[in-house]
């Protein structure tokens, strides 16, 4: 057995520009930076194997991110596989937006749309970081992060342990009528559940140099740091207090890799328990027409509440760490790369012809209005998604879907690049035969949801076609491979 090696470097996400910010409907422009956003990089090396896993503060990292980045990586290590380098989005709200605001949707709406018409942005800035700059710039600070925890590493050990912390809970509001709706309303007599569970449970992985020197911790937890996700300033959401804490703590050498489980049907907000928000915010699908006050938790849509969180995490992880008792040496160390077909998931000719009348519905309805803008892209989003996914499914079968199985002495860690709901990760940490399981989403790619066949039978934004490549039977797919493979190195 070779000797078990690691390196950290981490590299700040916040351009001299501002930037449009992602992961909402609606256009908004960074006032200020409320945290830093940063690209945190450990590099792995052992058994003659090695990986490189990026945790970045954003959204989500598309295709054109991480070929562009790997390509920078391989021209600055020439030698590392750049195969091996693992990206994954902590799907932080108020981070860069770097997709092209031309999209599938909005081509559809213009096709729809009257002649006369068009489309029109409503924000608008000189000031502001395009598309182009952005995908460079993302890519850049992977890659150097990459690089330099790369060629910092140095003989290490490890401990892996489990905590708990109260962060996410289920968004899918369950009714009477077997439908669903994400951030659905609980007070009303119709609710019946909430359609899936929660988890609280924390992976823990602490890295020591060879002195026992503590140098960084990972942490998985199965919600995405979407707490400040309507705000018009840069933040790395609670992961940015985090890291504050544990620096405060331990030194400003301390390197945090935040992993996001699956956490597809989850956010930090406790439905049943609604507490309104003491900022406004602007989301037409989040209405609570009786609100009741409640002794609860403050509104996780505010910082005070995105700070309770980050208490509660940080917390935890020293709470954790001072009860280590043993720190490992000896460390197996594998990495496997694979590239899954899952099955794309598709449209019927019924749902694509109701999709049609609608958007052309929508139209008519609308035809004096002097321009069309995000909020009719975001009412028409479903349909002219099923009209995208009916037109490309005409010529495509399989979704490509890189995936990576790792082993870290007595964990396991499995990477998807979708938004994936909760029962997909338990199904595949109940299986696998590791201590420990670690679930990382959104990783080298960004594939949509992955919904619950439940899920899909109840509807709404998460379920719809226009929410994902894949469906439930990807999803069923993806757990089986991910076990299977696991497995197989802890057989």
């Amino acid at each position: 057995m070779t000797k078990f090696l690691v390196g950290w470097d981490e590299q700040s996400l916040v351009p001299q520009k501002k930037v449009r910010l992602a992961g909402q409907f609606y256009e908004r422009i960074s006032d200020y930076v409320e945290t830093d956003i940063t690209a945190t990089a450990m590099a792995v090396e052992g058994d003659n194997d090695q990986m490189i896993v990026v945790s970045v503060d954003i959204v989500s990292l598309r295709d054109n991110v991480i070929s562009k980045a790997r390509k920078i990586l391989k021209q600055l290590l020439p030698d590392f596989p750049s195969e091996k380098l693992i990206a994954g989005a902590t799907h932080s709200h108020t981070s860069i937006e770097y997709r092209s605001e031309d999209s599938f949707d909005k081509d559809i709406l213009e096709e729809f749309m009257p002649e006369n018409k068009k489309y029109t942005k409503l924000v608008e800035s000189d000031d502001v970081l395009d598309p182009d700059e952005a995908v460079d710039f993302i890519a850049e600070k992977i890659a150097t992060a990459a690089k330099n925890a790369w060629e910092k590493r140095s003989e290490a050990m490890y401990a892996n342990e489990f905590g708990r912390a109260v962060v996410g809970f289920n968004r899918r509001v369950e009714y009477d009528d077997h439908t669903a709706q994400m951030w659905g309303d609980t007070n009303t007599a119709n609710f019946n559940a909430m359609e899936g569970g929660n988890d609280s449970g924390v992976e823990l992985l602490y890295m020591f140099d060879k002195n026992k020197k503590l140098t960084g911790v990972v942490a998985n937890i199965a919600c995405p740091s979407q707490t400040l996700e309507h705000r018009s300033f840069i933040s790395a959401d609670f992961w940015g207090y985090v890291k504050e804490t544990l620096r405060a703590k331990w030194g400003k050498d301390i390197y945090l890799l935040a992993m996001g489980g699956a956490g597809g049907d989850q956010c930090p907000r406790d439905l049943v328990r609604w507490v309104e928000p003491e900022t406004p915010i602007n989301d037409p699908n989040i209405n609570r027409p009786n609100v009741i006050e409640r002794k609860a938790d403050p509104s996780m849509f505010d910082i005070k509440g995105c700070k309770l969180i980050a208490k509660r995490i940080s917390n935890e992880i020293i709470s954790v760490f001072e009860e280590i008792t043993e720190i490992k040496s000896d460390v197996p160390f594998e990495h496997k790369t694979y590239v899954l077909d899952l099955p794309l998931r598709r449209a019927t000719i019924t749902e694509y012809n109701e999709a049609v009348r609608e958007i052309e519905y929508y139209f008519n309805k609308n035809k004096d209005k002097a321009e069309f803008n995000f909020r009719d892209k975001a009412a028409m989003y479903v349909y002219a998604g099923t009209i995208a996914r009916y037109r490309e499914q005409q010529f495509k079968e399989v979704v490509p879907t890189e995936v990576h199985i790792i082993r870290i002495g007595d964990i396991a860690i499995a990477t998807n690049p979708f938004e994936l709901f909760l029962d997909y990760g338990n199904q595949i940490k109940a299986r696998s035969y590791a201590k420990q399981t670690f679930i990382m989403q959104l990783t080298c790619g960004a594939l949509g949801y992955l919904p619950t066949e439940k899920a899909e039978k109840h509807g709404h934004y998460s379920a719809y076609i226009s929410s994902g490549n894949v469906g439930h039977n990807g999803g069923e797919q993806l757990v089986r491979e991910s076990i299977t493979e696991i497995n197989k190195m802890f057989k």
